[in-house]
């Protein structure tokens, strides 16, 4: 059964996903002038700001939900990194684009050098996130929690031990809720980095083809 966090959030993200599709309807024509391009990336750059100010007042209050979303298939589930899409696989998107000719082919030298720099940059902050995950999944058998377990098991039940029990559990559910925002402003770097060394063209390309992805890997995960 659903809690009331995660029914408010299948609604919006479904009609977030809808708008998505919408979006990209738009994204992959080709347009004469370049305020058309400019306005479509500040639509899309609106459109996933939304996402995380959503996202983020909802895991206030329930974070544990967007370690395990109900709202997602099992298949997009299987490609989650701390929440949501890995920064680093948007790197992939513009090798693939580049690669098969479809998209970004003008891309100057200077500009691929400086998206390389910021690839290890991202590559760096993810390294930082995993290295918290990991710190927050290992205290998780530290021995404060051990000793607050045992005594819950042991005769601790009702009275400080409940208090003690609620304290421990807030401070776990506070570290997940800040490493799943440390994963969350990664992504943003990442996407906000990589437009801000394009021109309004490749930058709707790279928002085409991240937006594909998102919607086909969702209607795949579908009929799975």
């Amino acid at each position: 059964m659903k809690t009331s966090i995660e029914e408010k959030f299948c609604e919006f993200y479904e009609k977030w996903v809808c708008q998505l599709e919408e979006y990209l309807r738009f994204l992959v024509q080709d347009y004469t002038h370049e305020s058309d391009y400019e306005n479509l990336v500040a639509k899309m750059t609106t459109h996933h700001k939304n996402y995380y100010k959503f996202k983020w007042a909802a895991a206030h209050e329930d974070v544990c939900a967007f370690f395990s979303p109900v709202w997602l298939t099992p298949f997009e589930n299987a490609y989650l990194w701390v929440t949501g899409w890995k920064p680093s696989a948007v790197f992939r998107f513009v090798d693939s684009l580049r690669l098969t000719g479809t998209g970004l082919v003008d891309l100057t030298e200077e500009q691929v050098k400086k998206i390389e720099g910021l690839r290890m940059k991202i590559k760096m902050e993810e390294e930082k996130v995993e290295r918290e995950m990991e710190r927050q999944q290992v205290g998780m058998a530290d021995r404060r929690m051990v000793e607050m377990v045992r005594y819950m098991r042991y005769g601790g039940g009702g009275g400080g031990g409940d208090a003690v029990a609620v304290v421990a559990v807030k401070g776990l559910l506070s570290g997940l809720e800040r490493v799943m925002k440390m994963g969350d402003c990664v992504r943003l770097k990442t996407l906000k980095g990589l437009l801000d060394l394009m021109n309004p063209k490749q930058c709707v390309e790279l928002l085409a083809a991240q937006s594909m992805f998102h919607v086909e890997l969702r209607k795949w995960g579908k009929k799975l």
